[in-house]
């Protein structure tokens, strides 16, 4: 680690180099971060990380390769002095950058800082949403709770350490904790669902030890890999910027072995007339309804982020009008 706090490495996926022709210099892109620069000259492959915002050389001690060998940059005879001078240069201008996006070294934002760029909402906003969310999920239960119920039985005694996802006032806990010597954690972006879901974890007999709320999103979750033993996920996955990311995520706080549950309305079948309508309406839903989709096709991620076994079914319930397809299951890692 040099005097920046940055650590030299090799390059890590998602960088690539592209390199140039005649006297163009190579480019160096990160499709994680989309951000883009140009080495000095496309003779040597230089060996870098991405630290967030760009790839550079991270300073004169990097590694490059040229035709003398893998040498540290400012020993390669190739570039000299205009090499060692760029990796300083962008290591520089880089490590404000890296101090922002601390998780960077693991390949992950810092969650935090995430929340705030995926999830920016006015407090009113958010406060508003929670109210009418707690009021709009008694209906909703009446039509799913038996379903739920059925479903989050198969988690057993075993599940000791629960992750729900997306938690928003607790109307899960009451099929999974209650009577239960369970530790949940529940993970919102809104922090005003807090209040809520504490209430709904008090009546389902959890302890406030037994409970902990964060505020995050699925795409970066504040939590050690390998860590629950079942991820709850209901009426989310419509919700959230990046759902490969965020199965992803899920499948890396798992513990080997761990159950992954889910309840999500999906898009109808293509040619129906409920995917027209949902079709049509998904861009006043997305608006009114804190970037809920009513047309994603969820179960075909959840089959493609390459758990070791899924079980889904997909159900109609009429009396949930444009949100009358779900699928509902478990997936194991």
């Amino acid at each position: 680690m040099n005097s920046l706090g940055l650590v030299s490495s090799s390059i890590v996926a998602p960088c690539t180099i592209h390199p140039g022709k005649g006297r163009s210099r190579d480019v160096i892109t990160c499709s994680r971060f989309r951000c883009q620069t140009r080495t000095q000259k496309s003779l040597y492959e230089v060996r870098t990380r991405c630290i967030g915002a760009s790839c550079l050389p991270v300073d004169a001690s990097s590694r490059i390769t040229c035709h003398e060998g893998e040498v540290p940059v400012s020993q390669c005879p190739c570039c000299g002095r205009r090499a060692t001078i760029a990796s300083l240069t962008g290591a520089l201008f880089a490590s404000f950058d890296f101090r922002k996006f601390a998780h960077a070294a693991s390949g992950r934002p810092d969650p935090k800082l995430l929340v705030d760029s995926i999830h920016s909402r006015p407090g009113w906003y958010e406060e508003f949403f929670a109210l009418v969310l707690e009021k709009l999920m008694k209906s909703y239960e009446l039509q799913m709770g038996d379903r739920k119920a059925q479903l989050f039985s198969y988690l057993g005694d075993k599940a000791l350490t629960i992750l729900e996802l997306g938690i928003g006032t607790g109307p899960n806990l009451k099929y999974y904790a209650k009577g239960r010597d369970v530790s949940v954690i529940g993970v919102d972006p809104n922090q005003h669902m807090e209040k809520y879901a504490r209430a709904a974890a008090i009546n389902a007999g959890l302890q406030d030890s037994q409970f902990k709320f964060l505020r995050a999103v699925g795409e970066g979750l504040p939590v050690d890999d390998d860590s629950v033993d079942a991820v709850v996920c209901t009426l989310v996955l419509c919700s959230v910027k990046d759902v490969a990311t965020t199965l992803q995520e899920v499948k890396r706080v798992l513990k080997p072995g761990g159950s992954y549950l889910f309840v999500e309305h999906v898009a109808a079948p293509e040619g129906s007339s409920l995917r027209f309508w949902q079709d049509f309406l998904n861009p006043v839903q997305e608006f009114v309804a804190d970037g809920c989709h009513l047309n994603r096709n969820t179960l075909d991620d959840i089959q493609n982020a390459q758990f070791t076994r899924v079980n889904a079914q997909r159900i109609n319930v009429p009396e949930l009008s444009l949100i009358s397809t779900h699928i509902i299951g478990m997936a194991q890692v």
